[in-house]
């Protein structure tokens, strides 16, 4: 899915909610075709979702996504009181999983959901490399005023103001390829970060699965 996203000019993130082990929602990054910077993958999936089920299935439901959900993703998701999160790599930027902020394991009045990375890490990575180094269709045009908007763009001007260095022209940009390795996945549970790679090797294979259900629904 984040490849379909890829191909569509979008931030490559693709994502599916998974419930008994059937796909209930599935979502890609779409906030370029709509000019609507709330379209992440997640958000997509759960209207999705909230349009054929009650909101309280999500308390037995687990995301899996090409990369750690954002800040607002994150919030959402712990509203919803999701079961359990699995992302591909880190959102150094705006990850509201550990990333950047912890928003699934905060004190805070919902209940807390544990988050489980880096399985797949590599493919989401070089996706996300992939987009960065090719031409954007809208790049020409005047985005909406939203931080992420402006950072996917490529835009000088941050959320305060600030001007930034003016990056080098896409078209001279090389795809790099090296990624530097983790000794285990990354796993952050309501109690605190526990990375063992028993837990990691048990999770990759409901991830397959996932991947494998969702393929299917979307060939049917």
């Amino acid at each position: 899915m984040a490849e379909l996203a890829l191909s569509s000019d979008e931030t490559p993130v693709g994502c599916v909610f998974v419930h008994d082990g059937e796909v209930i929602g599935r979502g890609i990054n779409g906030t370029n075709a709509s000019l609507n910077g709330t379209r992440h993958a997640e958000f997509v999936a759960l209207a999705e979702i909230m349009a054929k089920h009650p909101s309280s299935i999500l308390a037995q439901t687990d995301l899996y996504v090409t990369v750690e959900p954002c800040i607002m993703c994150a919030s959402a998701l712990r509203q919803y009181a999701i079961r359990a999160v699995y992302f591909g790599c880190l959102n150094d930027r705006f990850g509201g999983c550990g990333g950047v902020m912890t928003v699934h394991s905060d004190p805070a009045v919902d209940a807390a959901y544990p988050v489980y990375g880096g399985l797949f890490r590599e493919e989401a990575i070089m996706l996300l490399r992939k987009f960065y180094v090719q031409e954007n269709a809208k790049g020409e045009r005047l985005p909406l005023v939203l931080f992420w908007d402006w950072w996917e763009e490529g835009l000088l001007i941050d959320a305060f103001g600030i001007v930034a260095p003016d990056p080098k022209p896409k078209k001279n940009r090389e795809l790099k390829t090296e990624i530097l390795p983790i000794s285990t996945p990354y796993i952050a549970t309501p109690g605190g970060s526990t990375p063992t790679v028993e837990k990691g090797r048990i999770v990759v294979p409901i991830l397959e699965k996932a991947a494998v259900v969702a393929k299917a629904q979307l060939k049917s």
